[in-house]
């Protein structure tokens, strides 16, 4: 028995891909052979690789070759459509919630995540005992990722933060005046440097000194949550491409999936 299939779970519904068309479709500029490649199927093609963890030669026949994919992918890597993607998508995303375009307020945070034998940059953090790479994230007040840097995890939060808050867009400095951190970022030294170079102020959020067990903090567990949600996506369980790069491409396109079905539901 042939059982036919209309796509994947996490292949994008017709209204998600009106609003990613014309982000991912460049008009080509110069001579040269028109694509024949339908570049949603590509995108749909990376999604499954991202959701379901896999290798990119095992993806499935019903998408295109995977050499043609896995290029497409590492040049919007390169040339940042993935975060231009999910910088509009956000923007869209807190305009349709009643709110401004860029965010007052920001969280900061880190995740350490273990690399694998493809080699690449990376090193030993040896407060959470992972030989990998971190992901530096910077957040709004709703979870929406601002900003990622992909970094060795011998770098420490400070130093990292420094790498990341370095390539935040000048759009988003245009309303945000304050900056949320813990306590790994406590410091006089940085504190100044983000208020020198930044002009913001830098908040750390520590848990009172006279409780036990687990304590919610105000607005720190937003970026929690967002790690979370990254989770989500097998591909992300480590950290498997060989450049910094790449990885951060995947974390970019894992938050404008999640984005997109925020702008358009799936039935």
């Amino acid at each position: 028995m042939c059982h036919k299939t209309s796509g994947y779970k996490s292949d994008l519904t017709d209204a998600q891909g009106q609003i990613i068309e014309p982000l991912v479709v460049k008009k080509r500029q110069g001579p040269g052979r028109p694509m024949k490649l339908e570049l949603r199927a590509v995108v749909n093609a990376i999604l499954y690789v991202l959701r379901t963890g896999c290798q990119w030669a095992y993806l499935p026949k019903e998408y295109p070759n995977f050499n043609s994919v896995y290029y497409h992918y590492h040049k919007w890597c390169w040339d940042d459509t993935w975060e231009a993607i999910n910088t509009t998508l956000r923007e869209q995303v807190r305009q349709k919630a009643e709110r401004e375009a860029q965010p007052s307020l920001a969280i900061i945070d880190s995740q350490s995540v273990k690399t694998t034998e493809v080699g690449g940059e990376h090193g030993f953090d040896g407060g959470k005992k992972v030989n990998g790479r971190k992901r530096h994230l910077l957040v709004d007040t709703m979870g929406n990722v601002l900003k990622v840097v992909v970094h060795a995890a011998n770098i420490g939060e400070r130093e990292g933060a420094k790498l990341l808050l370095g390539q935040v867009p000048d759009a988003l400095w245009q309303r945000l005046d304050k900056i949320l951190a813990d306590g790994g970022y406590d410091g006089d030294e940085f504190a100044f440097w983000v208020e020198d170079e930044c002009s913001v102020e830098l908040e750390i959020s520590l848990r009172p000194t006279s409780s036990k067990g687990f304590v919610l903090l105000p607005r720190r567990w937003v970026i929690e949550r967002t790690f979370a949600w990254l989770g989500r996506y097998r591909r992300l369980a480590k950290d498997f491409e060989k450049l910094v790069e790449n990885s951060a491409g995947m974390i970019y396109l894992a938050s404008a999936h999640r984005l997109l079905r925020h702008l358009a539901p799936a039935a």
